[in-house]
């Protein structure tokens, strides 16, 4: 099923969800100690493999880290080769100073921002859909 490309359909679609939980990324050399049922995302980079994983779980592996996060879906089903979603998300947040790391999967963006910036981050993920 293919996602949503229309710019204003996927603004108006959002439906920011706050995901439970503080998450972290680490980069890592060797996955293979690492049981793939903590590890959310993976991405391999040259330097390492980056994943997001929960803070708790992280903290009971003794990793570290620098970046705690809220993880926040964007339950509109966006297609991947939808054009703009992504800036227009992160101009928003720019406007209020809140990083934002987007991962694009196959049905949604994920956003992480940092905890502190969590409710605010919402309340302007919000106010494209006018609610």
């Amino acid at each position: 099923m293919a996602g949503e490309t229309d710019l204003n359909i996927l603004l108006k679609s959002l439906k920011p969800s706050l995901n439970k939980g503080s998450y972290v990324f680490i980069s890592v050399n060797d996955i293979r100690h690492i049981s793939r049922d903590i590890i959310l995302f993976e991405f391999k980079e040259k330097e390492g493999t980056t994943i997001i994983l929960e803070q708790a779980k992280a903290d009971e592996l003794n990793f570290k880290y620098d970046f705690v996060a809220s993880w926040i879906t964007l339950t509109v089903h966006s297609a991947l080769n939808a054009v703009g979603l992504t800036a227009a998300v992160s101009t928003a947040l720019t406007k209020y100073n809140i990083s934002c790391n987007v991962i694009a999967a196959y049905y949604h963006d994920h956003l992480f921002v940092a905890t502190k910036d969590t409710e605010q981050a919402m309340e302007v993920l919000s106010e494209f859909s006018g609610k």
